[in-house]
């Protein structure tokens, strides 16, 4: 009961006008910084913090130590191991989470006001003194490398392991951040506390905290967590080029569909043309339904029962991505309407309906992301992530509605290059295979 009453609370900021979003900026006595919005009407706080350099800073030979490194942090902490960790975390009703990607490594936390330092206790014992028991680590390793086998058998991950090999080779991109089953097997537990002290560093944080605490109160709190957690000492992972062209891979699949996943470089988010390529995906791939994609290729043809985009900008590289599934032999049909309705788009743009309709749902559907106080810290931590401004939230949309046919299409032109598309098909489709358009 006490866990669905937090559960409870986590929905229940009331969404203000988003433009009245008071963030504040929190910096602690020993130099952390957070980002803060205030909200007293229940006694309950959220938090999210990301440290940056995630998954990307594993060596080659130690790829998935920091995934799996995050997944044995409630593993048994400080005095206690797994199973008291976890009891007094639910005595406390005490949510934490922990997260991997390649970008960054996050935790989450939600805590009642009235345990407010039992909770963060327990959570500085997980970042500073985790205890990589050995039977725990032997546990979570065989669970990550039975997700691993899982994946050598999905479609799905396939067609993105495969595209992501060919795109970043020699990059971490290029491998998943799982790692792969000889490298997990591999990783020693000092292997693990390596990647804890690489990965959580204070130097590299961000926090997002929403709910019943003040600047205050929230200071000392950030030192306490987070303050005696090492530096980085490393060297920053680079940007990622983007090495793969135009033309077809196709991976042997028995199914009697194919899954088919495709892109090319796309556009970073911090780009003056972020906001017009937005838009562009909304209507060419990106608007469900209502998309040009979803038109020509599901409603007037068949060829598939759902086809999307969207735009994958990471920390170190940035794609434009689409995928769907068709019958083996609907495969080759479809891949070449994608690139037709892509090429039609970057000539011809789109039209003034389209535009009005395409900013009408993005402006209307963003407050709808502020729908708690999980999801607000969680905002919070992201911006600072990408590097924004705390009146970002009040000026978005004003950016958004500001993009006019011309932008549309100049970004067109720019972004949509149907000659650059490569179409990984996990299958055995009909008369296709790997090569060149």
């Amino acid at each position: 009961m006490i866990r669905l009453i937090l559960a409870l609370f986590a929905l229940m900021m009331p969404l203000k006008a988003m433009a009245a979003v008071d963030i504040q900026v929190v910096t602690s006595p020993g130099g952390i910084t957070a980002w803060l919005v205030e909200e007293r009407s229940i006694p309950f706080v959220a938090m999210d913090i990301r440290f940056n350099g995630g998954a990307n800073e594993d060596a080659p030979e130690k790829r998935g130590a920091t995934y799996l490194m995050m997944g044995l942090l409630e593993e048994g902490a400080g005095e206690r191991n797994n199973q008291e960790y976890a009891e007094a975390a639910e005595a406390l009703a005490t949510v934490i989470e922990f997260d991997a990607n390649s970008d960054t490594v996050s935790v989450s936390l939600q805590f009642l006001t009235e345990n407010r330092d039992a909770s963060v206790n327990l959570l500085r014992d997980a970042l500073l003194d985790p205890t990589f028991d050995p039977v725990a680590v032997e546990r979570v390793r065989e669970q990550v490398l039975a997700g691993l086998a899982a994946d050598a058998r999905d479609p799905e991950e396939i067609a993105g392991k495969t595209l992501a090999g060919l795109a970043f080779p020699g990059h971490p991109y290029g491998t998943p951040i799982e790692g792969s089953p000889e490298t997990v097997a591999a990783l020693s537990i000092d292997d693990l506390r390596q990647a804890h002290a690489r990965a959580l560093t204070r130097d590299r944080v961000v926090v997002g905290v929403t709910g019943d605490i003040s600047a205050e109160e929230l200071g000392p709190l950030l030192d306490h967590l987070l303050g005696d957690l090492p530096t980085f000492d490393g060297v920053p992972v680079g940007r990622a080029d983007y090495r793969l062209g135009g033309g077809i891979t196709v991976v042997d699949f028995p199914s009697p569909q194919s899954v088919v996943l495709f892109g090319h470089e796309g556009i970073a988010f911090d780009d003056p043309d972020y906001f017009p390529a937005a838009l562009l995906n909304q209507v060419l791939g990106g608007g469900g339904f209502a998309s040009r994609l979803m038109t020509e290729v599901r409603e007037k043809r068949g060829l598939t029962y759902g086809i999307g985009t969207y735009l994958a900008s990471n920390d170190l590289a940035e794609q434009f991505l689409g995928q769907f599934s068709s019958s083996n032999d609907k495969t080759a049909e479809a891949i070449a309407l994608v690139r037709e309705e892509w090429a039609r788009m970057a000539a011809e743009g789109m039209t003034e309906a389209e535009l009005d309709t395409a900013k009408t749902y993005m402006t209307g559907a963003y407050p709808l992301r502020f729908d708690g106080n999980s999801r607000i810290a969680s905002i919070l931590a992201g911006m600072q992530t990408l590097g924004l401004s705390p009146d970002y939230i009040a000026t978005r949309n004003d950016r958004v509605d500001a993009v006019t046919l011309d932008d549309i299409k100049r970004v067109a032109a720019r972004l949509l290059r149907s000659d650059d598309l490569h179409f990984v098909v996990v299958g055995q489709p009909n008369d296709l295979e790997s090569g060149s358009f």
